[in-house]
């Protein structure tokens, strides 16, 4: 005579194995879901039009660097900035801006206050880590005219940062 399996169905390894595939599948479809809704790509402007209007403005101020003669060598040495103008350097001494911007990641941009010391060079008053891809931003205060760079950090000596 032959025996038989009399088993229920809850205890055998194949009802279960068969159900965990598209269990496991159901699982994962919900991640994906949950993370198309929840993940923000801050890479695109909602006001993409606007934004390329601005542009002809922007350009403006470039041109108004170029025409100002602005030329200075940046250096960045373990968070500490320095900026020294080789000409056109604003009559004044007014504080200046300079926007780091990182390329993926917008909570790591910030903003420097640079201002003038005795001998006429720009430095910063704190310290920030700064490695990786970076558009750097330098501006007045005023807004007038900007001087726009992209380059990775640290470097080891002050570089260009012209126009």
């Amino acid at each position: 005579m032959q025996e038989r399996d009399t088993k229920p169905w809850y205890k055998h390894f194949w009802p279960w194995f068969l159900m965990a595939i598209p269990l496991s599948s159901m699982m994962v479809g919900s991640q994906v879901i949950r993370l198309a809704y929840d993940g923000t790509n801050s890479l695109v402007a909602d006001d993409y039009y606007k934004e390329g209007r601005a542009i002809n403005a922007r350009l403006d101020k470039i041109e108004n660097a170029i025409a100002l003669n602005i030329q200075t060598t940046l250096d960045v040495q373990d968070g500490s900035i320095t900026l020294e103008f080789i000409s056109g350097a604003p009559p004044t001494g007014e504080a200046l801006v300079l926007d780091f911007f990182h390329v993926t990641q917008d909570f790591k941009d910030f903003t420097v206050l640079l201002t003038r010391d005795a001998a006429g060079i720009y430095r910063n008053n704190e310290e920030f880590p700064i490695q990786g891809k970076w558009r750097l931003r330098l501006h007045p205060i005023d807004d007038v005219w900007k001087v726009q760079k992209k380059l990775s950090l640290p470097q080891r000596q002050a570089f260009k940062f012209n126009p």
